[in-house]
């Protein structure tokens, strides 16, 4: 055994950013960060980073071997489904200890009118019965759900520029949270949005939406997250993560 133990997240989130910050303070620590290299411009954490995929399952068990890694910790956004079946896979494969860490999701309150859907493909079923003009803040991948909706406008923000398929009637809002309430209320009025379409990723820097739309007494279409592959234990915060982790060494 090495003397120091080699630890891979599977990140791109505020969570992942904030654990390879604690973690590279952690002595006997090595820490190395993949990022899946959808953003143009990232925030990068502390420490090692790589980008880019590992090339599916086998790609990635390889990559835990030759690289010795000693902890695997998926810190992915909750609806990057693949990469977390892939991981579950792969440590399993080589025999690595696997975290993930998933921030808790988002939970209706009172006054909220939200309606559940399982895929984006079924956000787009309902939302024709629920408004015309939509504020889409599903990211740019997955628009090709909505190109066949021609009866509604669409606000779609994301960090980065959209591709098509796209909606015929949109506009792209290119912007980067934390998000604020009263920014969000005032997107809500210059565009005179009457429902909302979002991803339940429960990240405190894009629920301000939720809140405004709460107050204009917006629908709203919530897409459900995708599961956890069966088994892997699940920390819903960077400091049980951290506590993993210096267990793993102890």
């Amino acid at each position: 055994m090495t003397a120091e133990r080699h630890v891979l997240i599977l990140g791109g989130t505020t969570e992942g950013r904030r654990l390879a910050a604690e973690l590279a303070a952690v002595p006997g620590v090595r820490v190395t960060s993949s990022l899946a290299g959808r953003v143009a411009q990232p925030r990068l954490p502390v420490g090692r980073v790589r980008i880019g995929g590992f090339g599916g399952p086998e790609g990635l068990a390889d990559w835990l071997r030759q690289e010795q890694v000693g902890a695997l910790i998926d810190a992915t956004h909750p609806f990057a489904g693949r990469i977390s079946f892939n991981a579950a896979r792969a440590a399993a494969d080589v025999h690595v200890p696997l975290l993930a860490l998933r921030r808790p999701g988002w939970v209706p309150g009172a006054g909220d009118h939200w309606h559940p859907v399982a895929s984006l493909a079924e956000a787009a079923e309902v939302l024709p019965a629920l408004g015309r003009r939509v504020f889409l803040t599903t990211g740019r991948m997955g628009l090709g759900a909505f190109a066949h909706l021609s009866g509604l406008w669409f606000l779609v923000r994301s960090v980065d520029a959209p591709e098509p398929p796209a909606p015929p009637r949109m506009e792209v809002l290119l912007d980067r949270g934390p998000f604020t309430v009263e920014g969000e209320r005032e997107l809500l009025r210059r565009y005179a949005v009457d429902v909302l379409v979002t991803k339940d990723s429960g990240a405190a820097a894009t629920s301000a939406k939720l809140t405004a739309a709460r107050e204009a007494g917006i629908p709203v279409v919530v897409v459900r997250r995708p599961p956890v592959p069966e088994g892997v234990r699940v920390a819903s915060g960077v400091g049980e993560a951290v506590g993993w982790v210096r267990g793993l060494l102890g």
